[in-house]
């Protein structure tokens, strides 16, 4: 084990409050691609404004919802990977664990974390455009476009879209669990994505020890007291082993 490893791992082990703030490069490593990756990322063939703003989808329901049935079916094929599963076995180690996360795939969740603060919404929710209701939604297809059961009114993908204002709800528990924190893991995420990189900012200067996981620095690295440059899979498999071995 590496000495920046090791300093992770005391750092880990005195710890109480521990959050992993996670982006597009964990789900990555699962294989979904990013964003801002080379050649565009699954946005490539697509512009954003044909797929991921309001006025998208009140101009083409249909194909904006076509692309997001696309995205759940890609995420259906991969599964968590050694990143994902560490947090929600760190449940059951540590007083307490939290996931805020800039991704939508629910991969998380389907690791087994419980305590999740999605920032951008999630694939697997739906909700209605005219009165807000928010469901549970695992369809992959669509034959006809969904419409609220309440009161009618079209269904759209629960996702944070550009120009949008991200939940006051989700925001206020993120940086009430980041306030908290003993230990943050910044992983896989550029740093360039506003208002959630300010969380990381935020929560250094409350005192939380920052550790950055990325295959490259960010702009979030300046930030961290530690950064772990590979990929999160290897690193988390390598720390779980070692939390989880007899002293």
């Amino acid at each position: 084990m590496d000495t920046n490893l090791k300093h992770a791992l005391e750092e880990l082990k005195k710890s109480k409050h521990i959050i992993a703030f996670t982006g597009a490069g964990i789900s990555q490593e699962s294989g979904i691609p990013t964003f801002r990756g080379s050649g565009g990322g699954f946005w490539r063939n697509f512009r954003l404004e044909e797929v991921a703003t309001p006025q998208a989808f009140l101009k083409n329901p249909r194909l904006v919802w076509d692309f997001y049935l696309e995205r759940r079916k890609l995420a259906k094929e991969v599964q968590p990977n050694a990143a994902h599963k560490a947090f929600a076995a760190w449940e059951k180690i540590f007083p307490f664990v939290g996931v805020v996360t800039q991704n939508i795939d629910g991969l998380h969740e389907q690791a087994g974390s419980r305590n999740i603060q999605e920032l951008h919404g999630s694939l697997w929710r739906s909700k209605c455009s005219r009165c807000g209701k928010t469901v549970q939604d695992l369809n992959l297809t669509y034959s006809e476009l969904p419409h609220c059961r309440d009161c009618g009114g079209l269904m759209r993908p629960d996702i944070v879209w550009f120009g949008e204002e991200l939940n006051p709800n989700t925001i206020n528990q993120a940086l009430e669990w980041m306030r908290k924190a003993d230990l943050i893991f910044v992983i896989g995420t550029s740093g360039v994505v506003e208002p959630a990189a300010s969380f990381v900012r935020g929560a250094k200067r409350y005192g939380a020890f920052i550790a950055e996981v990325n295959v490259e620095e960010t702009a979030l690295t300046y930030v961290a007291d530690l950064f772990l440059r590979g990929k999160s899979s290897e690193i988390f498999s390598s720390l779980s082993e070692a939390i989880t071995q007899p002293t």
